[in-house]
């Protein structure tokens, strides 16, 4: 197969449609990757889209009810507007359940996310806080990012969203901690296009080179707090309802458009203008990663889609021309960039998360210290990463 946007030749997966722009990508004999064989084995113990998922579901929900009886609130809930959380609200809103609801607003979202977000709350009579993150703060962040030619353009946002969510989550005694991530449309996703958003020190050291100015207010999580203070101290759980639901995206949005006037963006991720561009222009043009690939194939693999029809889906332009220019001209403007300085960062090297200081290292260690602890236990000692 060829890109059709350069001489590049890829390999193709004969069963999803992953290809060879992850460079970390494996075949096996039947040419089926490795990323087919890896969602098998996810989904045998995290993915439960039946009955023994709807009594998983119904358990977790009185177990947090039980520990949430005299607080304000027994969870809490990131919402962007987007499909995921948005749908995981009115699961949470049916199932009786209170959570606070944060959603961090980092400067780039769309008029529609706003509308679906104040849709969502309403229908659901939910408590919102809005968290808004100093502008030039991310402005700085994010123009470090992109000069630094790493794949992960959502790091600022990504990383700010979570460290919020924590934050609110510490600061009202919560310890159920709500994700609409999910197996059904995200099972699949290379770990080669992407850093560790929860990477401060990465995240630091990318803009202390690139960046222009001292962040004032930007909220971050250090790596104790991550792995040990939140998980061990504060006793706080990920939670992902999704995966014990049988979760079509389509099915989903027609229920919300139904039931809370929310609105389709049209494509993915189309509730943040800035993850817009990224992910349908920027990623694909300096990087060739088409995120469009990893999704479709979590829709395959989840019995959502067809590998023919995703192949098809894949001949269709990320962008239409004018919308483009129209985001562009708006993305420069912004960020206070002129349309020569864009054209200048689609032009500097690409380099590697790990290019840069990371703490991986000690995220190593933190897992082997796990292992020992599980050994001595003799069980398995999960952790809220």
């Amino acid at each position: 197969m060829t890109d059709s946007s350069s001489s590049r030749k890829y390999q193709l997966c004969t069963y999803c449609v992953m290809d060879t722009s992850d460079p970390e990508i494996t075949f096996d004999a039947d040419g089926v990757c490795n990323h087919c064989s890896g969602f098998a084995e996810l989904a045998a113990n995290r993915w439960f889209p039946n009955e023994e998922g709807g009594r998983k579901w119904a358990a977790l929900v009185e177990q947090i009810k039980r520990a949430g009886e005299d607080k304000p609130y027994d969870s809490i809930l990131g919402l962007s507007g987007g499909v995921d959380s948005s749908y995981l609200a009115l699961k949470i809103h049916e199932a009786g359940l209170r959570p606070l609801v944060v959603h961090v607003d980092a400067g780039w979202n769309s008029e529609l996310a706003v509308a679906n977000i104040e849709a969502i709350v309403e229908h659901c009579d939910f408590d919102l806080h809005t968290d808004v993150i100093n502008w030039e703060d991310m402005r700085d962040l994010q123009l470090a990012f992109l000069r630094s030619g790493v794949s992960n353009q959502d790091v600022p946002q990504d990383h700010a969203f979570f460290a919020s969510l924590y934050r609110f989550a510490v600061d009202n005694g919560i310890q159920t901690v709500f994700s609409g991530g999910n197996l059904a449309t995200e099972g699949i996703f290379p770990a080669s296009w992407q850093g560790d958003a929860m990477d401060v020190v990465n995240l630091k050291a990318i803009h202390k080179r690139f960046g222009s100015r001292k962040l004032k207010s930007y909220p971050t999580i250090n790596f104790l707090e991550y792995y040990f203070y939140f998980p061990f101290v504060r006793k706080m759980r990920t939670v992902r309802p999704l995966n014990y639901m049988s979760y079509n995206k389509e099915d989903a949005m027609a229920e919300l458009a139904a039931k809370c006037r929310w609105r389709g963006y049209g494509r993915k991720h189309g509730e943040s203008l800035f993850t817009r561009l990224f992910q349908n222009h920027l990623l694909p043009k300096r990087f060739g990663y088409d995120k469009r690939r990893p999704h479709y194939s979590s829709l395959i693999v989840s019995g959502q889609m067809s590998r023919e029809n995703a192949i098809k889906a894949l001949e269709e332009p990320l962008y239409d021309p004018t919308e483009l220019e129209t985001d562009i001209s708006y993305f420069c403007k912004k960020l206070r960039i002129s349309r020569q300085d864009f054209d200048a960062i689609l032009a500097e090297p690409v380099r590697s998360h790990s290019d840069f200081p990371t703490w991986e290292r000690r995220k190593q260690l933190a897992k082997k210290a796990q292992s020992v602890l599980e050994r001595l236990r003799g069980r398995k000692v999960s952790v809220y990463s």
